[in-house]
């Protein structure tokens, strides 16, 4: 028996979600990687990974800074537009977090923008954490940011509508069974779509559980982009330092 796809498989690759998410603010990235590149000092030698790292925005630009890196993602069309930025020092490849891809290579391994908690088993979030620490140098550092899961269930926009390039986008948002949950349909051509994002509402208790099991050290927490203290209440994110 075929087993469904898992909906990011789908999702991801679909050129409506580039579409719907496409005036994402680079700058505010931009600023952010600037931010941690100055807190982490990585030397000029590091290997850099970039974890679920979508069309490689992010990617390009830690290379631009002067470091080697290395992008990966699950979805093969967002691989694809990424390689046209590829040069000796920049590649990507398409890859499952849950499986371990060179072991003890990196010295940095960078996971950005809620690019975490997709999966059904919560065991396999575990799975993804200790790949990527295999994946990691002895020393190495983990930078996971998350949404500060509280906040966003607290302000969570039941139903939004979002036209973008004449295509009018129907979102509504939920929680259940300990997963956020986004609906997005649409048509196009008369055609009807449906899209789901499910990520796991994951508490901050829970990743430090997480980071135990993957051996994992919590270095530092912030709780935006900006590199603020974080507060459970209030932060907008929820930013983890860690440390093979």
């Amino acid at each position: 028996m075929i087993q469904p796809a898992e909906w990011f498989h789908t999702w991801f690759d679909s050129p409506y979600y580039h579409l719907l998410y496409k005036n994402r603010d680079a700058q505010e990235a931009q600023r952010f990687l600037d931010g941690l590149l100055n807190h982490l000092h990585p030397k000029p030698t590091c290997q850099l990974m970039d974890l679920a790292c979508g069309k490689g925005r992010h990617s390009v630009y830690l290379n631009q800074k002067g470091y080697d890196v290395t992008g990966l993602d699950l979805s093969e069309q967002s691989i694809a537009y990424a390689k046209q930025f590829e040069n000796e020092r920049l590649r990507f490849f398409v890859h499952d977090m849950r499986d371990v891809f060179r072991p003890q290579a990196f010295d940095f391994i960078f996971n950005l923008f809620t690019s975490f908690g997709y999966f059904k088993a919560d065991y396999e979030n575990v799975v993804a954490l200790r790949a990527s620490t295999a994946s990691l140098k002895p020393g190495g550092k983990f930078i996971i940011d998350f949404m500060n899961t509280p906040r966003v269930i607290n302000r969570l926009v039941a139903k939004e509508t979002k036209e973008v390039d004449g295509l009018v986008f129907h979102i509504t948002r939920r929680v259940e069974m300990g997963f956020i949950i986004k609906t997005i349909t649409f048509e196009d051509k008369g055609q009807p779509y449906e899209f789901i994002e499910r990520v796991r509402a994951l508490q901050y208790q829970e990743f430090l559980d997480y980071f135990q099991m993957a051996q994992l050290r919590l270095a530092d927490v912030f709780g935006d982009y900006q590199l603020g203290p974080y507060d459970p209440e209030k932060s907008e994110r929820m930013i983890f330092i860690l440390k093979k």
